[in-house]
């Protein structure tokens, strides 16, 4: 089983539009994420978002690349402050590969509990629009890859 644990994309400050939709440079940003995994994400059956509109958006253009048959739904616990222990137990009776499509710190400390049972842990270091893949069976989860926006900007120079 895959499990992909995405941050959304960069998103407007809540001053400029405190519904914070994606800005334009997260639409670019994860555009491109989506493109590069067009036709690679086996397997996929199912996206699910915290329910916050840059977490929906992220999840909407991921959606077009997998194909036919992905469900996009909002699920509860995958807000900003949940904690990832009982979203463990959701992933743990799918069979099947799942995309989480959430926030900071949540991505980060579900990612650490799942590698390590430690959700302190600071293993993995998100950005706006990172996708993680971890490969996993029987409770047991390795990082399969991991992809950042900055890798696949049009000027490799850009910072962050």
């Amino acid at each position: 089983m895959h499990l992909y644990l995405v941050q959304h994309a960069d998103a407007l400050t809540d001053d400029i539009d405190p519904a914070r939709p994606l800005s334009e440079r997260g639409r670019a940003d994860i555009e491109r994420v989506a493109t590069l995994l067009n036709g690679r994400l086996a397997g996929l059956s199912q996206i699910l978002h915290s329910g916050k509109t840059r977490a929906r958006q992220t999840a909407e253009i991921l959606a077009r690349t997998t194909g036919a048959g992905v469900a996009i739904e909002q699920a509860h616990g995958l807000n900003p402050l949940d904690e990832p222990e009982p979203f463990t137990r959701r992933i743990d009776k799918s069979d099947e590969s799942l995309m989480l499509v959430g926030h900071l710190p949540f991505m980060a400390r579900l990612a650490s509990l799942l590698l390590t049972r430690d959700p302190t842990a600071e293993i993995v270091v998100f950005q706006p629009g990172t996708v993680l893949c971890l490969e996993g069976e029987g409770g047991t989860w390795r990082v399969a890859w991991m992809l950042r926006p900055e890798l696949l900007a049009p000027d490799a120079k850009q910072k962050r």
